[in-house]
C-alpha cells in the first residue's frame, strides 16, 4: 500500500472529491481509479471514511490508501541501442525519437527497459523496481537523446542525490516556434498537472513544483528559433510546457503545439549530460550529434 497525506488550501475548496483527488500529482490516477478508490474506502477526510461526492472545506485533512498496482515484469528484448559509455557502475545512451524509456499501458515491450535489460543482462540497479530497473531519469517518447542508466543501487542513489540537488549538466536543443524577444533568459514559473487535461502538464501555481529553464539562442531560422535550453530542474515535460507557455512551442509538439510535417514528435534533443561520478568524484560529460531528423529540419528552414 502506498499512503498520501493532504491538508485542503482554500483554492480547493467547494471541489469534489474524486475530481480534487485526480488533480493531485503525487497520488497520479484518474477521476475514474480515483472513484474506486473512495467507494472502496480508501479516503478519509478528518478521520473518517468520504463519499465521492463530498466537497472539500479548507483545512480539511485528506488520507488516501492505494494499493499496489500489479506491474508485468519487463523482459530483455534484442533491441540495438547506441551505448556512448559504459562502466561496472553506470553507462550513458543515445535515445532515439520514438522509442518509451520503460513499460506502461499501451507500450508493454519495444521500450529502452527491454533492451537495456538484454544489453546488459540484467546487471541493472533495482530501486525502481521490475518495471524500471535502471533507470534514474527520464526522456519523453518523442524526445532524443543521452540518458544516465544505473547498473547497481549504489550508483543509482549517488546519481538520484545529484539530481534532486541540481547538480547535473542537462543541456537540451530544440527548434521553437516563432522568435523570441531576448537571445537568453530564464524562465522560472511552477510545473503541475493540468486541471483539464491528466495527460498533460501546465505552468500553475497548485499543486506545482518548482520548474527553473534557461535559454539560449543558437540561430534565427524562418519563422523560427534554433535553441539551447539548460535545465535547473527536471519537472515532467519542462522544456515542452516552458517554451509553450513563453509563446514558443517546440516545433511538432502535438500535446503543446502543433503536428509537422517530417517530424514524428518535439523537435527535442537532450545533446549534453554532464556529472560526477557516483564512485570516483571525477565529473564526467557527454555530448550527443544532432540525429537525422533534426538536421533536416534545420537544413529545411535555413
Amino acid at each position: 500500500m502506498s499512503n498520501y497525506s493532504f491538508i485542503a488550501e482554500k483554492s480547493d475548496v467547494g471541489i469534489r472529491l474524486d475530481k480534487w483527488l485526480s488533480e493531485q500529482d503525487e497520488v497520479d490516477i484518474t477521476r475514474s481509479a480515483a472513484i474506486k478508490i473512495i467507494e472502496s474506502g480508501g479516503v478519509n477526510v478528518n478521520g473518517f471514511t468520504a463519499k465521492k461526492s463530498y466537497t472539500l472545506s479548507d483545512g480539511d485533512i485528506i488520507t488516501v490508501e492505494l494499493p499496489e498496482p500489479i506491474l508485468p515484469e519487463a523482459v530483455p528484448q534484442n533491441i540495438p541501442i547506441d551505448v556512448v559509455y559504459e562502466d561496472s557502475d553506470l553507462a550513458v545512451v543515445n535515445k532515439p525519437q520514438g522509442m518509451v524509456v520503460h513499460p506502461a499501458a499501451g507500450n508493454p515491450d519495444g521500450t529502452l527497459v527491454n533492451a537495456l535489460m538484454y544489453r546488459f543482462e540484467g546487471s541493472l540497479s533495482g530501486i525502481n523496481g521490475v518495471i524500471r530497473p535502471g533507470i534514474v531519469h527520464r526522456i519523453d517518447k518523442n524526445t532524443s537523446g543521452l540518458l544516465v542508466i544505473a547498473k547497481n543501487d549504489f550508483a543509482h542513489l549517488k546519481l538520484a542525490e545529484l539530481i534532486k540537488a541540481h547538480d547535473f549538466t542537462r543541456e537540451y536543443e530544440a527548434i521553437c516556434v516563432g522568435h523570441f524577444k531576448e537571445p537568453t533568459g530564464t524562465i522560472n514559473a511552477p510545473i503541475g498537472r493540468d486541471k483539464k487535461d491528466r495527460k498533460r502538464m501546465a505552468v500553475t501555481p497548485t499543486n506545482s513544483k518548482e520548474a527553473i529553464t534557461h535559454y539560449e539562442l543558437i540561430e534565427e531560422l524562418r519563422g523560427h528559433s534554433y535553441m539551447r535550453f539548460i535545465l535547473e530542474t527536471g519537472r515532467t515535460h519542462q522544456i515542452r510546457v516552458h517554451s509553450a507557455y513563453v509563446g514558443h512551442p517546440i516545433l511538432g509538439d502535438e500535446v503543446y503545439g502543433k503536428p509537422y510535417k517530417g517530424c514524428k514528435g518535439q523537435c527535442l534533443h537532450a545533446k549534453k549530460l554532464g556529472f560526477v561520478h557516483p564512485r570516483s568524484g571525477e565529473y564526467l560529460e557527454f555530448t550527443s550529434e544532432l540525429p537525422e531528423y533534426f538536421t533536416q529540419i534545420l537544413t529545411s528552414l535555413r
